[in-house]
């Protein structure tokens, strides 16, 4: 193997990843729908038709399965499935089914999420996650969707970044430097943890699933003298959520930027330092930390990487973010921990939960007539998914 040129395993899971309300569009029966047309919103734009997903997930499918990578993570629409309280639309289910065909058609390993941040008007009203019955209703939803995953989906991902969901749907679309995040509310978090745990119940029923639930890895690196300091912070915003996944079958990571902690808590970016289009620090290594962590405090529970990427219009950026990321996720494996693949956020420019603007995708979205075009990254990294080699370019990093 040439000395410039890193190589990932056969079975590799290499992919991109979305989310239903920030692809498909027109989720009406969705909270998140109504907080953005609701009086005084604080978000800048609606999600509206979105990248009109719903109907064009065959043209995003065959895309994806062209430029070569090997798996799809898409969520399924709780808000749609279940517009109602206790009414489960069939129509929704078989939507679903036929995603899961076009991947399966496609040569596209598909790993279906059951909760990506939207919940139903319903649920919303009577409490969220802080209603008392919400682990069982999420436990409901789960057996509904149950025909949808036996069509063969192997990946389930219960809850995607339950330590943001915590927060509340209040903080969920503020662009805060550096992801400095609020505190989760500490009764939330445990209701989600049971609603995981009651949820991963459900999916055992399903012979071949493997089922675990995906964090936001903050990257917590604290100045010398803030150890204590940088723990106390991040405990309730990170490892708690990664210990509860301790005896899962496998732990989704979703890093993006550092957290550099000092005397008096989380720091900005430092002036010089580049930054993306959230305001974030350009930090590829940030996964690496995140992989680490995550194997760490499960116990030794397989790595994913669910979501990693970089908002930015310079897509040379992108290329050079990435490599630095799969280096990062390279060395992580030769250190023997167990990555089982790498999924980029995102697949498509989408609705980044207030906006439009911050553009993440391997592939652009025209927002008038929602032509897919594949950005130079998308090519890049589909090649590399082809070959499972990474050739490291000095001049990209």
């Amino acid at each position: 193997m040439p000395a410039n040129e890193l190589t990932f395993p056969a079975g590799f899971l290499w992919g991109a990843a979305t989310s239903a309300h920030q692809t498909e569009g027109n989720n009406v029966n969705s909270d998140w729908w109504a907080r953005e047309h609701a009086p005084g919103t604080s978000t800048q734009e609606p999600s509206g038709d979105a990248c009109d997903s719903y109907h064009r997930y065959g043209e995003d499918i065959a895309l994806l399965a062209d430029l070569g990578f090997n798996t799809y993570r898409f969520s399924l629409e709780w808000a749609r499935i279940e517009p109602e309280q206790g009414f489960v639309s069939r129509a929704a289910l078989d939507h679903y089914r036929r995603m899961v065909t076009a991947c399966h058609e496609a040569g596209l390993t598909p790993m279906v999420t059951l909760h990506h941040f939207t919940v139903p008007r319903w649920f919303a009203r009577r409490g969220g996650w802080q209603a008392s019955d919400a682990p069982d209703l999420f436990a409901r939803f789960t057996e509904a969707v149950l025909p949808v995953l036996a069509d063969g989906v192997e990946w389930v991902c219960t809850i995607n970044e339950p330590n943001i969901v915590a927060r509340g749907v209040d903080e969920a679309n503020e662009n805060l430097p550096n992801q400095v995040y609020a505190l989760p509310d500490p009764g939330v978090s445990q209701t989600l943890v049971l609603a995981h745990r009651k949820s991963r119940t459900v999916l055992s029923a399903l012979t071949g699933v493997k089922s675990g639930w995906t964090i936001a890895t903050q990257a917590f690196q604290p100045e010398p003298g803030s150890e204590q300091i940088a723990h106390i912070y991040g405990y309730p915003r990170e490892d708690f959520f990664l210990e509860a996944a301790r005896g899962d079958d496998f732990i989704g990571v979703q890093a993006y930027t550092r957290t550099v902690i000092g005397p008096d808590g989380p720091k900005p970016p430092g002036e010089d330092a580049e930054k993306t289009l959230k305001g974030w620090e350009y930090y590829p290594p940030a996964v690496g930390q995140g992989i680490r962590n995550a194997w760490n405090l499960t116990g030794g529970v397989s790595v994913i990487v669910t979501e990693n990427g970089i908002a930015t219009s310079d897509d040379s950026r992108r290329v050079a973010y990435t490599t630095g990321a799969l280096t990062a996720v390279h060395e992580a494996m030769t250190d023997g921990i167990d990555v089982r693949g790498y999924l980029h956020w995102s697949a498509l420019d989408n609705y980044e939960w207030g906006s439009f603007r911050p553009t993440f995708g391997l592939i652009a979205v025209d927002r008038q007539t929602f032509a897919r075009t594949p950005k130079t990254s998308a090519h890049w990294l589909g090649q590399v998914a082809k070959s499972g080699r990474l050739t490291l370019d000095a001049s990209r990093q």
